[in-house]
């Protein structure tokens, strides 16, 4: 186990006084909506460099503006807010300590790096946050050398830091290196993976654990603190490495201080599991008080080994509404900071919240139904149902991987689990989707939300692959509903087979359809026509549409005057309707909102080869790159998948057939 003497950090007597009075004055209940634009303090700072510039004592004084600015931009740009509220002490504080960009800060997540990105030379352009163009929400090597590491899946900065430090540590160079990292990211398993290593390398890497699910009351947090400035004091850190070679000299002695140390901290802080791991541990701090965690900081930063600080923050902090709902605040629209969020309820309901309704539904239908989701609730439409029905319910917290073979088990023994998870999310449990769910045949159902282009979230949260990765494998069946009433019987199809079944939807809502009440199923492997061709002059042409772009494929249809057909099922495909259509027209075209690369067009194409059917065949979906953030609307007619785009792009492709 590596252990340190103790950290130096000054003497301060008042820090406990201006804690409380720092988080007196950046507390706001309302906000001056012109705040930013009077912020000459923020307004000096162009670079990390500035920060460091200043006087440690002028530190508070920008933390308050740079938290008035970052309320400020989000109510007109829509984004995280409580999660970044929660870190503006801690942000200013870490470009203080540190000398970046040669110092990697790595951001767990990345969803509370808006005031990062405000002190490292984007300020400016922190009004484009989200938008097509503008800056990510997220941490992106591509945007800013600040930005260490690309980040917005949780529970990876560990394990990229470890790997940063190494290198460092192999290239002779002295650069630190820091890892961020919240409680919640911190219980999905490749954090703890990565802890293991780390220790057991002894590598110079400072993890930091932002704690926000708990609220430190005074005497608690000025106890913790005062521990803290013993356990790293000058005097402390002095008497134990002077006492180092006398005790080596009498090993039972040494011994027996050792033990008392151990049991002594494990009895006044929660360190023993990361002191098992090898971390030294130092906390917890009040993450609101800037000159504490300067302080810290400053004296850690040049101690070898790995070293984890323990920090308490409130997510929303200095934005009552926020601190006091930070769910409601999580993801934000814009909105007026003088009155709050205010939830609006869509002109229709989107798929989230019909597969939310579905599975209360078919919970009350069948007590078999357990619904599973990884630290999604909210965002999955599950909120309704874990009211419901809290002994079904389990929310496993951030750890897709433990949710996929949790749910085979459940399997096993004879309940019917429905795992909701995000396309994106559904990635990082592949070999569990492989090995342990469809190798073995289970009967379990993921419903996969946020399928296709998700917009604002970008690159790392787009689900674009999922119909190609899930395509290839045996036993499972996969579905895309064109709207909400098909959402709804797919679902329970899936549900009533004994067969491992995937029901993937995108993000908001359909088309509008009524949605009936019942629990009806629909035929394995069967489409349908939806629009026949009116016989107009030219070669005729058939849509075949996986889908939620069914809507603008009809659209598109009365100027191609095309037949559409509502494919519903990527696997198993109707075989006898693509040989109907192919059969009766010219052309063929795909369409769908996954990578074309392996997608559901792919399938149709490998179908048509494998029958020997020659015939020209066009593929819509979306391209081999990353798509980046945008509105919705704006990136599907950027790629060709509106009415619009789909008909320049099946008019410019006829074209190129009759030229060849």
């Amino acid at each position: 186990m590596n252990a340190y003497p103790g950290l130096i950090i000054s003497d301060v007597s008042d820090s406990t006084d201006m804690a409380a009075e720092n988080v007196a004055e950046a507390t706001m209940t309302t906000v001056d909506k012109n705040a930013a634009s009077r912020a000459s303090l923020l307004e000096s700072i162009e670079s990390p460099q500035d920060v460091r510039a200043l006087p440690r004592e002028m530190l508070p004084t920008l933390a308050q503006e740079l938290r008035a600015f970052i309320l400020d931009t989000v109510s007109h740009t829509g984004g995280h807010l409580s999660s970044n509220l929660g870190v503006i002490e801690l942000t200013v504080a870490l470009h203080y300590a540190f000398n970046t960009p040669d110092d990697r800060i790595i951001w767990d997540v990345g969803h509370q790096t808006y005031a990062h990105k405000a002190l490292t030379g984007r300020r400016a352009r922190l009004h484009t946050l989200r938008q097509k163009g503008g800056l990510s929400g997220f941490p992106s090597r591509a945007e800013s050398e600040y930005d260490a590491f690309g980040t917005a899946h949780s529970s990876t900065s560990i394990s990229a830091a470890l790997g940063m430090a190494v290198a460092a540590q192999a290239d002779g160079d002295p650069r630190r290196v820091v890892a961020v990292i919240g409680d919640g990211a911190m219980s999905g398993g490749m954090a703890f993976e990565a802890l293991n290593n780390a220790g057991a390398m002894d590598a110079n890497l400072l993890v930091i654990l932002n704690d926000n699910e708990m609220s430190i009351s005074r005497p608690v947090g000025a106890f913790h603190q005062y521990l803290t400035r013993i356990l790293t004091s000058p005097l402390y850190n002095s008497v134990r490495e002077s006492g180092k070679d006398f005790l080596a000299k009498v090993p039972p002695m040494k011994r027996f201080a050792k033990r008392m140390e151990e049991h002594t901290k494990g009895m006044l802080m929660p360190s023993t599991l990361f002191e098992e791991f090898g971390f030294f541990y130092v906390g917890p701090v009040d993450g609101h008080d800037v000159d504490t965690l300067v302080k810290t900081l400053v004296n850690m930063r040049d101690l070898k080994g790995p070293r984890l600080l323990h920090i308490v923050t409130e997510k929303g902090h200095g934005y009552a509404p926020a601190a006091q709902n930070p769910i409601l605040y999580h993801g934000v629209a814009c909105f007026d900071p003088e009155e709050g969020v205010v939830p609006k309820t869509a002109a229709r309901p989107t798929y989230t919240e019909i597969f939310g309704q579905w599975l209360c539904d078919m919970g009350s239908a069948d007590e078999r139904l357990v619904a599973i989701t990884p630290a999604m609730c909210e965002g999955s439409g599950l909120t309704d149902f874990a009211r419901e029905f809290p002994q079904r319910y389990f929310d496993v917290g951030i750890a897709e991987q433990h949710a996929v073979t949790f749910a085979a088990g459940l399997a096993c023994d004879g309940l019917k689990p429905v795992v909701a998870i995000y396309s994106t999310f559904l990635q990082r449990a592949y070999d569990q989707l492989v090995h342990d769910v469809v190798l073995q045949n289970l009967p379990v159902v993921f419903a996969i939300d946020r399928a296709g282009i998700v917009g604002a979230d970008g690159p790392t949260h787009i689900g674009a692959f999922d119909l190609s990765f899930m395509r290839c494998l045996p036993h499972l069946t996969i579905m895309a509903p064109a709207d909400e009433a098909e959402c709804r019987a797919m679902l329970t199809t899936a549900f009533r087979m004994e067969t491992p079944t995937a029901v993937r939807y995108p993000r908001g809502s359909g088309p509008g359809v009524t949605v009936p009440s019942t629990l009806e199923t629909l035929p394995v492997g069967r489409g349908e026509i939806r629009r026949r061709a009116q016989g107009r002059e030219g070669k005729k042409i058939a849509l075949l549409v996986f889908g939620a772009p069914l809507a603008e494929a009809l659209t598109a249809a009365t100027t191609l005057d095309a037949t559409v057909a509502n494919m519903r099922f990527v696997k198993p495909l109707d075989t006898t309707l693509i040989e109907e259509l192919a059969s009766a027209h010219d052309e063929l075209v795909t369409v769908e909102e996954n990578v074309v690369m392996g997608g559901a067009g792919a399938a149709v194409a490998e179908f048509l080869a494998h029958t020997g059917i020659v015939k020209p065949i066009l593929h819509l979906g979306l391209p081999d790159h990353f798509i980046e953030h945008g509105a919705p609307e704006a990136l599907l007619s950027q790629y060709g998948l509106d009415a619009a785009g789909i008909v320049r792009q099946v008019q410019e492709w006829q074209a190129r057939v009759a030229r060849a």
